[in-house]
């Protein structure tokens, strides 16, 4: 069965918060880290009607697997920064002054 990824993500959230609080940075270990976000188990299980669809009894999503898949996807994406956004504007930048000097 698939783990409900909004519930997984909230969770994941949640764990990353209290270890940054508790652990001092220098003694933060990234693998130590996955090793709590693996014990995380949020189950979904599966539509008795219609055999394609799972239900999280935690939140009440309602998907198939490619969507839960989707919805994993989307979570995990890096959200973008302003200086990321500043950096691909300045990229936008040099490089359409570059072809109006080819021109």
């Amino acid at each position: 069965m698939p783990n409900c990824p909004e519930c997984t993500h909230r969770e994941k959230k949640k764990i990353q918060a209290k270890y940054e609080e508790e652990t001092l940075e220098e003694d933060r270990d990234r693998q130590e880290l996955f090793k709590l976000f693996d014990e995380i188990e949020i189950p979904m299980k599966m539509d008795e009607k219609n055999r394609r669809h799972f239900i999280c009894k935690r939140c009440g999503l309602y998907a198939t697997r490619e969507e839960i898949s989707d919805i994993r996807f989307k979570l995990n994406q890096k959200e973008k920064t302003r200086e990321d956004k500043h950096d691909d504007y300045l990229d936008w930048w040099q490089k359409s002054k570059k072809e109006k000097q080819e021109n």
